[in-house]
């Protein structure tokens, strides 16, 4: 109840300002609306179902793009976090991916998948990757080589020792990617939207700004994906809270 109310203070506090705002600058409504304004767009596009409907496709590749996104990162950060020579071969070529700009290869992956859904889930999936396949990599390594070195002396193998030791040590970090790598979901499905897309909030971001030059709409856009972002955020926690002890 305390957090809850703390939230609801500071969403109140946030209100009040950004309220402020616009009556002490008097600003037009497409420059920064008021909060009563994005409040009735909001019904609005509630009502219409177009808030939904371009909420659902987004949320789609939001939750794929992560899913698949954080398996890979997963395993592939213990490859590299167990095995010296795979982090030579295969750490120049992650750089490298994650070094260019995805809004580069955006064009690119719609071009190889099709432009449908399967290109914006790899794209968000590239985005998420990178984080989390790093903080698998050094959650492994930081594992206590004492307790690795008395599993040996009992007869653990390699897999034995993965399971029962490296990966329950290596989970806070682990989330730590997660929690990362799951906002960055997001916004991967934004960008994969931008790239090319008929529906998802994105591409209403667009609309919103481009089409209709309703700036009202577009914060609604801009809510919506806060909310999803929040939303995984707080299940990411949760999971981790249930996994991991403190």
């Amino acid at each position: 109840m305390r957090r809850i109310g703390a939230a609801l203070v500071s969403l109140a506090a946030f209100l009040a300002v950004w309220k402020l705002a616009t009556v002490v600058g008097d600003y037009p409504e497409y420059i920064l609306p008021a909060p009563e304004a994005v409040a009735t767009e909001a019904l609005d596009a509630i009502r219409s179902g177009i808030l939904w409907e371009h909420s659902a496709v987004t949320l789609l590749e939001v939750i794929l793009g992560f899913a698949s996104g954080a398996t890979v990162a997963v395993v592939t950060g213990i490859a590299l976090g167990k095995s010296v020579v795979v982090e030579r071969v295969l750490s120049p070529y992650i750089v490298a991916a994650q070094a260019v700009p995805i809004l580069a290869l955006a064009p690119l992956f719609a071009i190889w998948f099709g432009g449908g859904l399967l290109a914006r889930v790899v794209i968000c999936a590239l985005i998420v990757f990178f984080p989390i396949a790093i903080a698998t990599m050094v959650g492994i390594r930081s594992t206590d080589p004492r307790l690795d070195e008395m599993l040996r002396s009992l007869g653990a193998g390699p897999a034995q020792r993965t399971r029962m030791l490296e990966i329950p040590s290596a989970l806070p970090v682990i989330f730590g990617g997660l929690r990362v790598g799951v906002t960055l979901a997001v916004i991967g499905a934004v960008v994969a939207e931008w790239a090319g897309a008929s529906v998802g909030l994105g591409v209403l971001i667009n609309i919103a700004n481009q089409g209709l030059f309703n700036t009202p709409l577009m914060f609604v856009a801009l809510a919506a994906l806060a909310i999803i972002g929040l939303a995984f955020y707080g299940l990411v926690v949760v999971v981790e809270r249930r996994l991991v002890s403190r």
